[in-house]
């Protein structure tokens, strides 16, 4: 009997398991634009503790494992920014990177001041730009990082939607 992938809150005690999921799904984007000086690959275990704090963050377990996480903020504005959307090598192309996308959306527009959604990724990085696009969202601008990586922002309007209560 195989075992099902559960979607809850980050919490500070699995930040460890996160960072270590992290460096090993970045691999392939470092490798891709030539640079493992990204980020992803930098970012201390405290500096992710903090992320979590100032934001909300999702992880995927398969039983006591951690399998994939994504995090992001609300910004004044109304911004959801969602970053670092992760799945383990073995577990990608089944759906679980839709699955937290949709589920950290969810969380987001549920506050009042979620009126859009924003990501990025790099030009190269064409199942994340897949993932997105058939999400519904659009590039709405390129930023050259450095001379092999161009970030692409996209968007997307969050849902509104209207509950009318039943008698």
């Amino acid at each position: 009997m195989g075992m099902s992938v559960t979607i809850s809150a980050a919490s500070a005690q699995e930040a460890e398991q996160i960072l270590k999921l992290q460096y090993l799904c970045y691999q392939n984007e470092a490798e891709l634009y030539g640079d493992y000086t990204i980020e992803p690959l930098t970012q201390t275990l405290d500096d992710l503790r903090a992320e979590l704090d100032r934001g909300h963050g999702l992880v995927a377990r398969l039983g006591d494992e951690v399998v994939a996480s994504v995090r992001g903020t609300v910004d004044a504005s109304g911004t959801a920014s969602i970053a670092k959307l992760i799945v383990h090598p073995r577990l990608q192309r089944h759906g679980l990177g839709g699955r937290l996308l949709d589920a950290i959306e969810q969380h987001f527009a549920a506050e009042p001041a979620a009126r859009r959604f924003r990501l990025f990724t790099g030009h190269r990085s064409e199942g994340n730009l897949r993932l997105y696009r058939s999400r519904g969202y659009a590039p709405v601008s390129a930023e050259q990082i450095g001379p092999r990586l161009r970030l692409v922002t996209l968007e997307k309007e969050a849902a509104a939607e209207v509950y009318v209560a039943s008698a």
